[in-house]
């Protein structure tokens, strides 16, 4: 994958709204979660209740987690692996607290069972594919009448490092 693509994945990452995040070694099962991103982080963060298995993985020191993402209409299909660490930061509850994570907690961003658990990606396996059925549709006609493979977008695995430089310049 080259820097462009890169910057593509960030960029579809934003526009996408969920994915199954879940601990690699099982402590915690693969649950349905939003993601947030902030610019020029590579962190993903998440909103969650302390007394999720989620939470608790972290707390007993399971931080080692994967997010899947597939979003067939943004073409962007990815399992980022990481730590999952806790972060007690009010000012960045602030900045990620939304309507949505409202409705989940009573107390709303006071309620002390809200939890923010941030993941720092140490890699990613990530395809991305168009996102037009017109650009699909061509690429398959193409292909039957040339008789190559159709081009299918990119695909790449991406360490912690190209990653951060990616966000930083998306």
């Amino acid at each position: 994958m080259d820097d462009d693509d890169i910057r593509d994945f960030w960029k579809r990452l934003e526009s996408i709204n969920a994915g199954l995040l879940g601990s690699v070694g099982g402590a915690a099962r693969m649950v349905p979660m939003s993601h947030q991103l902030r610019d020029g982080d590579s962190a993903l963060w998440f909103i969650t209740a302390h007394d999720t298995d989620l939470a608790r993985a972290v707390t007993n020191g399971d931080g080692h987690a994967e997010y899947v993402v597939a979003d067939g209409g943004k073409g962007l299909y990815a399992v980022v692996t990481g730590t999952l660490a806790q972060n007690d930061d009010k000012a960045l509850l602030d900045e990620l607290w939304s309507t949505v994570a409202d409705s989940w907690f009573d107390g709303g961003k006071d309620d002390p069972d809200v939890c923010i658990l941030g993941l720092v990606p140490d890699s990613a396996e990530v395809w991305l594919t168009p996102t037009s059925g017109l650009t699909f549709a061509f690429g398959i006609l193409r292909a039957q009448l040339t008789g190559q493979q159709p081009d299918m977008g990119s695909h790449g695995k991406l360490s912690a490092s190209v990653l951060a430089s990616g966000r930083r310049a998306a």
